[in-house]
């Protein structure tokens, strides 16, 4: 079987992750390593939740095997994958890939309360911009708690998209 490897990337809402895992996204392309990257936002976006399934794990598994199968049928090996919750979901990622041995490395991406609330409210213009900077902030709180050990933290106040990049890739030794 295969090794794979896994980039976890995770952090409240604001603090950075898409814009992150595209720019390492591009790095990896411009020195020619082979990768693929998920947004798992997308991989459970269905209303109402599946019976039994509240949370979407299971819908949000399912989805992450059914492209991961794709994937490594043309011979990827390494995954990056955001979402607020990855660094906590690196057991279920796993399983998706197949199982096996699957090499994770989590990081958690964050950034002071001023930052998110600038960033959301730059990018939020809908009726649900307090709910969701005062979600982010209790999720920012739960995940600095909950991360496992070994969780690379990063900060994204103040510093450019790049920078960032660069340190994620470093943790990930890719």
């Amino acid at each position: 079987m295969t090794a794979y490897e896994l980039l976890l990337i995770g952090g409240g809402a604001g603090v950075g992750k898409t814009t992150v895992a595209w720019e390492v996204s591009a790095a990896l392309r411009e020195r020619g390593t082979a990768h693929c990257l998920i947004e798992g936002d997308y991989m459970d976006q269905i209303h109402p939740a599946p019976a039994g399934d509240p949370w979407r794990t299971a819908i949000t598994e399912r989805n992450i095997a059914a492209v991961w199968s794709n994937y490594a049928a043309l011979g990827q090996h390494r995954l990056i994958y955001t979402n607020t919750v990855s660094v906590l979901e690196g057991p279920m990622i796993s399983r998706a890939m197949g199982g096996g041995e699957v090499r994770v490395t989590c990081v958690l991406l964050t950034a002071e309360e001023v930052t998110v609330r600038e960033r959301l409210t730059q990018r939020e213009i809908g009726s649900e911009l307090f709910a969701h900077i005062e979600r982010s902030l209790r999720m920012a709180r739960r995940l600095g708690d909950k991360a496992p050990a070994g969780t690379v933290r990063i900060p994204t106040d103040g510093r450019s998209v790049q920078d960032i990049a660069t340190q994620v890739i470093q943790a990930a030794a890719w």
